[in-house]
């Protein structure tokens, strides 16, 4: 049985002649928690207005139950938006914030009263129905929000990076606020982020995307597991991504050194590239027999310390419990589970070498494409 619930279908959009999306299609399924994630200006917030109605596709159609509602306005969608501003009205206390919705679609007070009471408890703010907006603190105003979006009974609940605002702490336990939530209503979210560990931990299906196209569908573990081009394995997590030749099924070489792995169906000597995820590195001896190099950087995490590696000219990271000193010559011991073949892609050879890795610059990569996002997608 079909349990799609939208149905994007060859959706084109273009802002001031640059076109952002082009002959987007994405099935949707009934009662899903369904997060697109992928870097700022990706087309990701775009896909959700489209669904929304605040977007008038150039091309294409949205299909609700079958459906077509492309002409349809926001508000006689079956669907309602949070965005990361709340838009709380101000002047407004949090039981009629809420009730506002339920309001205008005439129902009676009794009912309007049973459904706050309701979803303040639901959203773990009973007692807060008379407070003023002010008097509450973000992730308060935020689940208030919540409340109100979900009073009005929408079949599609979409979420427009919701926990951009919050601090560290406060956002985990909205992480986890938000997916009971979902699984205590049955309805469909749509969320939208550039978090991976927020779409890893909450989603059932994550839809990895760069310039307007979809890298990727697929469960958490799929993705994070079996990435499918070096775009979602570098996006998702860390990841050493090297240039392979698949040799022929189950085996394959790379860094001088013939692997057996678990992958096939690639021919025979095959470019490839392939992924190792830090983590599934093993630190041994130096020797012959192993991938060997020497220690360039070792950065303590708490849990772990995450050491470079230099192999030839390449850097490797290595997360692992064992300190490894800066000048330490050390073998890299893999098994075939720790191997992840990929086809070569367009971003082949874009990611994957260390040498250029700190902390500092990718949040100050990830600063500058937000600020690039805003503009895109403004």
């Amino acid at each position: 049985m079909n349990n799609t619930i939208l149905s994007l279908q060859n959706i084109a959009v273009s802002y001031g002649g640059e076109q952002v999306l082009g002959g987007f299609h994405l099935d949707i399924q009934d009662g899903e928690f369904v997060t697109l994630l992928g870097p700022s200006g990706c087309g990701k917030t775009t896909v959700l207005r489209t669904i929304g109605g605040f977007i008038q596709p150039d091309a294409g159609d949205v299909f609700f139950y079958g459906k077509n509602i492309t002409a349809l306005p926001p508000h006689k969608r079956e669907v309602n938006t949070i965005f990361q501003k709340y838009a709380l009205f101000p002047h407004l206390n949090v039981y009629d914030n809420i009730a506002f919705g339920m309001r205008i679609k005439g129902k009676n007070e009794r009912e309007i009263k049973a459904t706050v009471h309701e979803m303040l408890s639901m959203v773990n703010l009973a007692g807060y129905a008379h407070r003023g907006i002010s008097q509450l603190s973000g992730g308060q105003q935020q689940r208030v929000a919540i409340a109100r979006a979900l009073a009005n009974e929408p079949k599609v609940l979409l979420l427009d990076e919701p926990l951009g605002a919050l601090d560290l702490k406060l956002r985990k336990d909205m992480q986890v606020e938000l997916k009971k939530i979902q699984q205590q209503t049955g309805i469909t979210f749509v969320f939208v982020t550039h978090d991976q560990e927020e779409a890893l931990s909450m989603s059932d299906t994550v839809v990895v995307m760069d310039g307007g196209d979809i890298q990727q569908i697929g469960t958490p573990t799929d993705i994070y597991n079996e990435p499918g081009n070096a775009f979602v394995a570098d996006f998702i997590g860390e990841s050493n991504i090297l240039d392979g030749l698949m040799l022929e099924d189950y085996s394959v070489r790379f860094a001088g050194h013939t692997f057996q792995c678990l992958d096939k169906g690639f021919g025979k000597n095959t470019p490839v590239d392939v992924v190792i995820r830090p983590e599934d590195i093993d630190v041994v001896q130096a020797d012959s027999t192993h991938i060997t190099g020497e220690v360039t950087a070792v950065t303590f995490k708490g849990v772990h310390y995450e050491i470079i590696v230099d192999v030839a000219g390449f850097k490797w990271m290595i997360q692992s419990t064992d300190f490894r000193a800066v000048g330490d010559r050390i073998g890299l011991s893999l098994t075939p589970d720790d191997i992840h073949v990929m086809a070569k892609s367009e971003y082949s050879g874009r990611f994957g070498d260390y040498s250029t890795f700190s902390d500092e610059m990718d949040e100050d990569m990830q600063a500058a494409g937000e600020e690039e996002g805003k503009a895109d997608e403004g």
